[in-house]
Formats: structure tokens, C-alpha cells, sequence
């Protein structure tokens, strides 16, 4: 009977296991599908129809794991700023602030070119005062952005880099990298009508970081 019982657990969790890698499946094909369409008709103008359509599931699956479009942009865009928080480990596993912030901006800028249509996302919720993520700007990216700008300080207290103000280089580094998502139409057209190659964009990779290390006093 232990036997029997412990078989039927083992196969209870398999079967439990296996559903959750199908649920995970198919949100992760759903909120692909929704970045890119937010990305490109906005909040108001992307239906729940298009997003299925552009899954490639019934309406119906997808609101059985998303009950409203709101509650898909939401999660949509607080998983973007997770993807790019993420970029940011190299504070937590490096003393030296040029490993730490070469390592940023190079993920940040891969971010840009794996994600671009994330990064139109958000772009265009903050240029719109930020209405659906005003709370998790203050709960979630605040605290993160303190703890990041004190390191820098303490840094700058170390003489370990350039007196500069932590918040004026992190906008720069968003904006530089953010850049190559947000107007990658515009880099096409003056890159000769192409998309860089890859080639190009680790020389341009290179270039931000040397441009910003170099500025505030790092060796490149």
C-alpha cells in the first residue's frame, strides 16, 4: 500500500509539473505576442482578437489565463522592467565599478536589440504620465534605482571614479541603449536603408561603453 500511495504522489507531481510547464508555455507565447502588439497599436488600439490571432490560440485561452487586456498589458510591461532589472546583477557581483557598469550597459544594450518591441512598450506608457504603472515605478524601480545610485556614490566617496551626479549617468546609459530599440527605423534608414549587422552593433556596443566609462574617468 506505501508502494501504491507513494506511486500515485510521484505521479500526481509529474502530472502537476507538466501542467505548469504547459501553463508557462502558453502565457509566455500570449505576452510575446501582446508586447508586439501594444508595441505597435498602443493600449487602445491593440484588441484582445489581435493578440490571440497574432498567438496563434483561441480568444478563449487567452482569457483564461488573462482575464482582460488590461491585466495582460500590466503584466506585459512589469515583466519588461523585471527583464531590465535583471541587466543590472552586475552591481550585486562586482566591487569594481567599470566591470559593473560595462557589464550594464552591454546587457542593456543586447536588451535593445532582443527586446525592441518591450522597450516601445514602455516608452510609451511612461510618455503617457506612466497610467497603469505609476505604483510599480514608486514600489519597484524606485528602491532598486536608490540602491543602485548609492553604490555609485559610494564609489565616488572610494575615488574609485569621477565626482558625477549617479542620476545623470544613469539616464544617459537608458537613453543611449534605448535608442536602439525605440528608433531602430531611424538607425536603419542612416545605416543605408539596413539594420546593423552584427558586426556593427558590437562596435557600437563597444563604442557606447567606451564614450560613458571614458567620461567618467574609467579606462575603457
Amino acid at each position: 500500500m506505501e508502494r501504491a500511495t507513494g506511486g500515485f504522489v510521484s505521479s500526481l507531481k509529474l502530472k502537476n509539473s507538466g501542467k505548469r510547464a504547459i501553463r508557462e508555455a502558453n502565457e509566455s507565447l500570449i505576452m510575446a505576442a501582446a508586447e508586439q502588439e501594444f508595441a505597435l497599436s498602443g493600449f487602445k488600439g491593440a484588441t484582445t482578437d489581435a493578440i490571440a490571432r497574432r498567438a496563434g490560440v483561441p480568444k478563449a485561452n487567452l482569457h483564461y489565463y488573462f482575464s482582460t487586456k488590461a491585466a495582460l498589458y500590466q503584466r506585459v510591461i512589469e515583466d519588461v522592467c523585471e527583464h531590465w532589472l535583471a541587466a543590472a546583477k552586475h552591481f550585486d557581483e562586482t566591487d569594481d565599478p567599470k566591470t559593473a557598469l560595462r557589464g550594464y550597459i552591454t546587457a542593456k544594450m543586447n536588451q535593445a536589440r532582443e527586446r525592441p518591441y518591450g522597450s516601445r512598450v514602455w516608452a510609451t506608457e511612461v510618455i503617457c504620465g506612466a497610467p497603469v504603472i505609476d505604483s510599480y515605478l514608486h514600489t519597484v524601480l524606485k528602491p532598486w534605482y536608490d540602491a543602485r545610485t548609492e553604490k555609485l556614490r559610494a564609489w565616488i566617496r572610494a575615488g574609485k571614479m569621477n565626482s558625477i551626479d549617479p542620476q545623470a549617468l544613469f539616464f544617459m546609459i537608458w537613453a543611449t541603449t534605448q535608442h536602439y530599440a525605440d528608433f531602430d527605423h531611424q538607425i536603419n534608414v542612416l545605416n543605408d536603408g539596413q539594420p546593423l549587422t552584427d558586426e556593427q552593433f558590437s562596435r557600437a556596443t563597444d563604442q557606447v561603453c567606451r564614450i560613458i566609462l571614458t567620461g567618467i574617468g574609467l579606462k575603457p
